[in-house]
């Protein structure tokens, strides 16, 4: 059963992310990609919410963390993506830009899931 939540998750999150994707490339363009940084940083913010509502707040069946957390979440935002995009930086000889994108990332994606986990407690 867990295979499945983690499928349906999965799924959906793959599609929000396309669909997010490519709204973020129609506003911003597609010469830096705001669109995976962006994603992933709305991703862990809601991983960070997610994280204190099912596991300290509401104690919910282990199979919402599954669906919510490890296939929508997971699926939602791509390490792999993030990888590719700044490997192509590199080898288009964008240094700083590659160094802002993957400083960037590490930074404001914890910085999201710790303030949604901090302001998520408040509640």
């Amino acid at each position: 059963m867990q295979l499945l939540f983690i499928a349906i998750g999965g799924a959906v999150g793959a599609l929000a992310r396309f669909w997010a994707a490519n709204t973020f490339n129609d506003l911003h363009g597609s010469g830096f990609p705001f669109a995976t940084l962006g994603i992933n940083a709305i991703g862990s913010f809601l991983m960070g919410v997610c994280y204190v509502l099912l596991t300290e707040r509401l104690y919910l069946h282990a199979d919402l963390r599954y669906l919510l957390m490890i296939g929508l979440l997971g699926a939602f935002t791509t390490f792999s993506t993030f990888s590719i995009e700044a490997v192509v930086l590199l080898e288009q000889g964008c240094l700083g830009q590659a160094a802002a994108y993957v400083v960037g990332s590490v930074v404001l994606c914890l910085l999201a899931c710790w303030t949604a986990v901090l302001l998520t407690r408040l509640i």
